[in-house]
């Protein structure tokens, strides 16, 4: 089975386009974005009741929240190659060629939930901890939309699943190289992972024996402990977040000599900690 599957990734060339319509094509990209967004709604709803919150206050929240995070990942990915923005203004509009990065979204996203909360009266680590399974859900759908745009691949590779980069999609520095690693499987994978432990965590009697009985109903703070799921999202998505960044290749500004994206990871990664600590009173 795993030969069939890597076989398929060394010899496939994928194509950006799923269907062409007369003057209307639908691309990979989107087609897959749309689907992990639209199962990720599916999730949220889903999981609402245990979270006690309304899905009527849900409504008004996703939509800002679809718009906002789809800007703040435009805008991410914009800064991350400005130059080439610089001198090419209006690819800025053409998001069909790819170019969103998860953690414009992610901050875009936060600060939605933090002003929602505050509008419908709801904790907004309880909010956090709702919608961050269906972000990782939507993360590991969404990660394949760069295989078909082949983007976003790592160094070149020997290994038995390395994938071929079209002559016109490599950089110039690995122009004579054919197989690449494919960082979006490996991401995809991760991404997966974190979404089955976080539905374990919320939907099992494990929430209830690590994370206390009143994990959601407690009065007070030694009782009440959202923003658990929440933490550990920020410190299992920017672990392997940074050190897949070893291995990619797209450009990015660099920082005390890390990536964009390794520096933010450091960032997500301390404050997860920190959440988590504070919840469990290590740190006051």
């Amino acid at each position: 089975m795993f030969d069939l599957f890597f076989n398929f990734l060394h010899n496939f060339k994928p194509q950006p386009i799923i269907l062409r319509l007369g003057f209307f094509n639908v691309y990979w990209y989107s087609f897959l974005i749309v689907l992990g967004l639209v199962l990720g709604l599916i999730l949220v709803f889903k999981l609402a009741p245990r979270f006690k919150i309304k899905k009527e206050n849900l409504e008004d929240l996703i939509f800002y929240l679809i718009i906002a995070g789809f800007i703040g990942a435009r805008l991410y990915h914009v800064f991350s190659e400005l130059p080439y923005y610089f001198k090419n203004p209006l690819d800025v509009f053409k998001v069909w060629n790819g170019g969103l990065g998860i953690y414009g979204a992610i901050i875009a996203g936060l600060l939605i939930l933090f002003f929602s909360a505050k509008k419908y009266k709801i904790k907004f680590f309880v909010l956090a901890d709702l919608f961050v399974p269906a972000l990782a859900l939507g993360q590991a759908i969404g990660r394949w939309g760069n295989y078909f745009n082949q983007e976003v691949f790592g160094r070149p590779t020997d290994l038995p699943w390395g994938i071929f980069i079209e002559a016109a999609n490599r950089p110039f520095e690995f122009f004579s190289e054919q197989y690449f690693h494919p960082t979006f499987l490996y991401e995809s994978i991760w991404n997966f992972l974190i979404f089955f432990v976080l539905i374990l965590m919320i939907k099992s009697n494990f929430y209830r024996n690590f994370f206390g009985e009143n994990f959601y109903g407690g009065r007070t703070s030694k009782e009440n402990r959202s923003g658990v799921i929440f933490g550990f999202y920020l410190m299992f998505y920017s672990f392997g977040r940074f050190w897949l960044e070893f291995i990619r290749i797209d450009s990015q500004p660099m920082l005390l000599g890390l990536r964009l994206a390794q520096v933010i990871s450091i960032l997500m990664f301390i404050v997860g900690g920190v959440i988590l600590m504070r919840k469990y009173k290590i740190l006051e």
